[in-house]
């Protein structure tokens, strides 16, 4: 079983990535009403595109997050694997 790696956040980044969330959630689930309200495949892509938009950002968020602390913090421990852990998940994001 695969060792459950865990992050301590400060009280701001916490709540700021989870208002991107819920922004994010909330316009999900108005495509699903667009969706339901028979609406214009374009106004849905639109949104869909929008949506794309807001995880990006919040990708970009925790990641610059990731390397300023947890990258930064195993480099200074000695544990250079965190490099290679950071271009496999770079690459997953680039697909």
């Amino acid at each position: 079983m695969a060792d459950i790696k865990h992050k301590h956040r400060e009280e701001q980044e916490y709540k700021q990535l989870v208002c991107r969330l819920n922004r994010i959630e909330g316009q999900v689930r108005g495509i699903k009403k667009m969706l339901e309200e028979e609406r214009y495949c374009v106004d849905i892509l639109t949104q869909v595109s929008a949506v794309q938009s807001a995880l990006n950002a919040f990708n970009k968020e925790l990641l610059g997050e990731h390397i300023k602390t947890c990258v930064v913090n195993d480099i200074r421990q000695g544990n250079d694997e965190v490099v290679d852990e950071l271009v496999s998940l770079l690459q997953k994001m680039m697909k």
